[in-house]
């Protein structure tokens, strides 16, 4: 009875982890895009050393380094900069 519960909540898991996926890409006009610089600066003070950000579909692409020197790639909403699951998100 357990296993038959835990079998079936872990397959419900596995079948909804795509709806899990947090955010996606802005449809906004540019114009309502958060700056660049805003982004930066938060990613700054998450101690990331910021290399490049470009704009892709809605989506800021971000290419830094943290602390340890390993290096970052994520994508952020660039209407709401709510980070984004996936880091190639913007991309076609």
């Amino acid at each position: 009875m357990i296993r038959a519960f835990s079998l079936t909540a872990a397959l419900a898991v596995l079948m909804a982890g795509p709806a899990l996926a947090t955010g996606t890409c802005s449809t906004a006009p540019a114009t309502q895009f958060k700056p660049k610089a805003t982004l930066e600066a938060q990613l700054k003070s998450q101690g990331l050393k910021v290399r490049q950000i470009k704009v892709e579909n809605g989506c800021y692409e971000v290419y830094a380094v943290d602390k340890s020197g390993k290096k970052v790639n994520v994508a952020y909403n660039a209407e709401t900069l709510q980070k984004l699951d996936n880091a190639e998100a913007g991309e076609d």
